[in-house]
């Protein structure tokens, strides 16, 4: 008989390309966020692309990443709080929201 001890609440859809997974990965080994951690996946001008908000403060940007791992753009945060300015488009464009992944742990 085989026994699995894994956390389905960690399962990813399949599909999830490597970089997003990683990046999950490092977010769980960091202090959890107030609120905690969302990761999307969106239709982006006939794309599926995935929102991954790198890091919660201090000037950092997030990163919209393609399926095969290519930045496509920084939406938001940075300097300006209006990411690197390649997609302004995002946040009215997008379509086809999907939650990838949610950190379940207490802040």
């Amino acid at each position: 008989m085989a026994v699995s001890f894994g956390c389905d609440r960690d399962r990813l859809p399949k599909g999830t390309p490597q970089c997003v997974r990683d990046e999950i990965e490092k977010i769980k080994q960091a202090p959890v966020w107030n609120p905690p951690l969302k990761v999307y996946r969106y239709l982006y001008k006939g794309q599926t692309v995935y929102y991954i908000p790198v890091y919660q403060c201090c000037d950092f940007a997030s990163q919209l990443v393609d399926e095969n791992c290519n930045v496509v753009c920084s939406p938001d945060g940075g300097l300006s709080g209006r990411g690197d300015g390649r997609c302004p488009d995002f946040t009215a464009t997008r379509s086809n929201e999907k939650l990838v992944w949610q950190d379940t742990r207490k802040p």
